[in-house]
């Protein structure tokens, strides 16, 4: 495990002569230290009164931990506070290891709202989607519990049933049942897609790197005739920063695949890919779309960026800030997971709020179109607090995608992006595929737009 170091700042006294000057900094600096303790001190007298005088007696264990999370969440999304428990949760889940439902859940607003389902997993089978809210566990709201209240409910004994109460846009609230298992997410699943190699890697746990070389070694050993390849980063919610990295170097020949740069504009770190394409330059495309997070998007960025691969689909979710997890006494009181730094792409670009944009925009249904091209998609641009751009762009707001299934297509049995993205290898590049026309206007922007044009408003029915 990567280990983090604090490197606390000493104070000295240079002797009396020295002290006939205090600077308006050293001034400045006294007065915010004071007004710190102040609200220490206040802290304890809240803390005091609540234990004496509250309707019911409370756990200050508790207390003070909700207190510590809800000041680091306070910061971003991503901060937090670990309990113990959930320190040891942590390191379960990056093992690739653990039992539950398999979905990568945040919090925006009190409400906890899902990110991505895991493939294979009892929350892919029941149609959990990104951005779908969980409202309640077993009947029990979880609205304004913190996300490691919440996952704490929704985990238990493999066998177990759990009833996950979903709202999503459009539909009604409606009762999932699910059974709980011990989560053993798939590091890479391949195939071959006629002349083409597939690989779909749904995270980035510990095994990431060695799972994917594996599995194109094997591809290529058992197909020695492959002309390329499918990397599928679509519903990948992320994981550890080490594995993007090594799961960039297997299709890079060396060079820089992530930096991340924290407060001090002089605090950069590099990532650099060793020697030696593992593909020997076979033609790439990378499947993302808005569940692609983190991890996916610094490999997805790294080889946009150095022109190893194209990519399709639609644009990713945006999370590209740094967390480093630092234990307390060793993990006996927890950790911190404090955000420290943003990602940027080879070429300079923040991940953080605008995503990675692919290079052929595809749909994969026309429903997907029609949600891109009428409503603000959720992603990590969607929360209040969310860490900006570091260098202030803006994600881009509603459109009209390139592409989307034709009519006639089955959405049921077909994979659209997937067949864009066999038919930018086939053709050559993105720029040498034959475009399909843009999906068609809903009709309330026709009627919109031809309103306008006659000088009149729409009316409205109700």
């Amino acid at each position: 495990m990567r280990k983090y170091l604090l490197i606390s700042v000493s104070a000295f006294v240079l002797g009396a002569g020295a002290m006939a000057y205090v600077s308006p900094i050293a001034q400045a600096t006294s007065s915010t230290k004071t007004q710190t303790y102040k609200m220490l001190e206040l802290f304890g007298d809240v803390l005091q009164t609540v234990d004496t005088q509250y309707v019911s007696e409370v756990d200050n264990k508790k207390l003070i931990e909700a207190a510590l999370d809800g000041m680091l969440t306070s910061l971003d999304p991503h901060s937090g506070y670990l309990s113990p428990d959930s320190f040891e949760d942590m390191q379960d889940t990056t093992r690739g290891e653990y039992g539950g439902l398999g979905i990568e859940v945040t919090s925006e607003d009190g409400v906890v709202k899902v990110i991505s389902p895991m493939d294979g997993t009892p929350a892919s089978r029941a149609g959990i989607q990104a951005g779908d809210y969980i409202t309640a566990v077993n009947g029990q709201s979880v609205l304004g519990l913190t996300v490691n209240e919440a996952v704490k409910q929704m985990r238990g004994a493999a066998g177990e049933a759990v009833t996950l109460t979903i709202a999503r846009d459009k539909t009604d609230p409606y009762d999932v049942k699910l059974i709980r298992e011990v989560i053993k997410p798939k590091a890479a699943i391949a195939r071959m897609e006629g002349d083409y190699g597939y690989v779909r890697l749904p995270g980035f746990n510990e095994k990431a790197t060695d799972a994917l070389t594996t599995a194109i070694t094997d591809l290529r050993t058992k197909n020695p005739q492959m002309k390329g390849l499918i990397f599928d980063l679509r519903n990948n919610p992320g994981g550890l920063l080490d594995q993007a990295v090594g799961v960039s170097d297997v299709f890079l020949d060396g060079g820089e695949v992530v930096s991340q740069r924290g407060r001090d504009p002089r605090d950069i770190q590099r990532y650099n890919a060793k020697p030696g394409d593992l593909l020997n330059g076979l033609p790439v495309v990378v499947l993302i779309n808005q569940g692609s997070a983190s991890a996916a998007e610094i490999v997805a960025g790294a080889l946009q960026d150095r022109h190893r691969a194209e990519l399709v689909g639609i644009t990713s979710f945006g999370k590209g800030s740094v967390q480093t997890v630092i234990p307390l006494r060793g993990g006996a009181d927890g950790a911190l997971k404090l955000t420290t730094a943003r990602y940027f792409t080879p070429s300079g670009r923040s991940i953080q709020k605008t995503g990675i944009e692919p290079d052929l925009e595809v749909a994969q249904t026309k429903d997907q179109a029609q949600d891109i091209a009428n409503r603000v998609w959720f992603s990590e641009a969607s929360f209040k607090n969310a860490l900006n751009a570091d260098e202030g762009k803006t994600r881009k707001g509603v459109h009209t995608p390139a592409e989307a299934p034709p009519s006639g297509f089955d959405e049921k049995k077909g994979d659209f992006q997937l067949e864009r993205a066999i038919a930018v290898l086939k053709a050559g590049s993105v720029e040498s595929v034959p475009k399909l026309p843009k999906p068609q206007a809903k009709i309330a922007e026709v009627t919109a737009k031809a309103a306008a044009a006659a000088g009149k408003a729409p009316v409205e029915k109700k």
